[in-house]
């Protein structure tokens, strides 16, 4: 199992003049740490859970573009980004460019979106659900044909591109595509049908497992492989934790996943990510 680390939290203490330097700190000892992934958030504000919008956020793709000039080898993307923050043409531009500039390092993270305060606070549009759904799907389809050959129109129901021109092409040709959701009709299915890995909120085991068999059920259906399928969980650990992360993840190694992303719940997530590469890294290989 692979170490993640998720930097989704920038209100730590002195956060005004140390924000900059401590995220980049944390991310250069992902980086030579062994750290499988780093991700940010895809929002424009904090979620309530963290503070609200009062507290610090940055913009995503700008963050990991920054990140990509001061890394060499760790994957990097947003965990996730909603279908409805950018329009999905532009949204494939912005990925290629990041794999560019990142020599190869970029993951696609993609959801339906759900945050409405941002949406609004901002003026940007929110649809219903379904609605946000449809627009991933076609977002999902779009992106495939910008990383392909084929740079002709494409016609949806919601978006329309007259031609899908992507110069210069992706470092890595069909970008990883990461699906973030546990849905079992809409967002599994998409998984099997487009995605390259899937993200799970790592509740009990038992509710994972019960998640994947639903996806291995949809791969059945629609002839894809399975196996082929990163499968990826999302939890918090705190400093105390660490120790252990490894005995907590070997039932959901079990069931094959095969990546834990870890949002650190510490005032500096610089050590916290130094302990992690020294303990976690290692401990979790052997499972």
């Amino acid at each position: 199992m692979e170490l993640g680390v998720h930097y989704a939290n920038f209100s730590h203490p002195d956060w005004q003049h140390t924000l900059v330097d401590r995220l980049v700190e944390t991310a250069r000892t992902a980086d030579e740490g062994g750290v499988s992934i780093v991700t940010v958030m895809d929002h424009w504000f904090q979620m309530e859970d963290l503070g609200g919008p009062p507290e610090p956020m940055l913009e995503g793709y700008t963050t990991l573009g920054h990140l990509a000039a001061v890394t060499e080898r760790v994957r990097l993307g947003l965990l996730v980004t909603g279908a409805t923050y950018r329009h999905p043409g532009l949204l494939a531009k912005t990925v290629t460019t990041l794999d560019v500039l990142s020599r190869g390092r970029a993951v696609l993270g993609i959801g339906a979106a759900w945050y409405e305060r941002e949406h609004l606070g901002l003026g940007v549009p929110f649809p219903p659900m379904a609605e946000r759904f449809e627009r991933l799907e076609e977002t999902l389809r779009i992106c495939r044909q910008m990383w392909s050959d084929d740079d002709g129109p494409f016609e949806g129901e919601h978006v329309r591109l007259a031609e899908t021109v992507n110069v210069p092409p992706t470092v890595q040709g069909r970008l990883p595509i990461m699906i973030g959701g546990s849905g079992e009709r809409k967002t599994l299915r998409m998984v099997a049908q487009y995605a390259d890995a899937c993200n799970i909120f790592g509740e009990s085991p038992e509710f994972v497992g019960r998640k994947l068999e639903v996806l291995r059920g949809h791969c059945e259906r629609l002839g894809t492989d399975y196996d082929a399928i990163e499968k990826s969980v999302i939890t918090t650990v705190s400093d105390d934790q660490l120790a252990g992360l490894a005995e907590t993840m070997k039932p959901y190694a079990d069931l094959g996943i095969g990546l834990v992303t870890v949002s650190p719940v510490t005032d500096d997530p610089v050590a916290w990510t130094r302990a992690a590469v020294d303990s976690a890294v290692p401990a979790l290989a052997g499972l």
